[in-house]
């Protein structure tokens, strides 16, 4: 569901998407599931921390690396890169060449993170290690 945004007013919504496997990921990661999630009273307060993490990257699995983009969302991007990586043994200084020069032929205004460092801190809630 590209271009939604995640509040605690719809999180009841947000467990209901099996579509979306990078969604699945952050539900799986943050061990929330549709009995949790529909069990969560909502409460109109300012979200804790990892609340905030959480509907962070909810959001990053349903935003658009570009506007009008329909098959790339941040997180799925970030997500393949650094398997990517990981699978080829990349350095960190080869990931931030890689993601200079995506950068430069996508469109402008795209939100790919502009290096591993910034990539990192965006997939550090997921707990997937380095």
């Amino acid at each position: 569901m590209v271009g939604s945004t995640s509040s605690a007013s719809n999180v009841h919504g947000v467990a209901n998407d099996n579509s979306n496997p990078y969604r699945n990921m952050v539900m799986d990661a943050m061990r929330m599931n549709q009995g949790n999630v529909s069990q969560c009273p909502i409460v109109e307060e300012e979200p804790n921390a990892d609340a905030i993490r959480f509907f962070d990257l909810l959001k990053d699995s349903d935003e658009p690396l570009w506007n009008d983009c329909t098959n790339h969302s941040k997180l799925l991007v970030v997500a393949q890169v650094f398997t990517i990586k990981s699978d080829h043994g990349l350095s960190e200084a080869s990931y931030d060449k890689i993601i200079e020069w995506t950068r430069s032929i996508l469109p402008e205004g795209n939100k790919l993170k502009e290096n591993f460092y910034v990539a990192k801190s965006m997939m550090k809630p997921l707990s997937l290690g380095d």
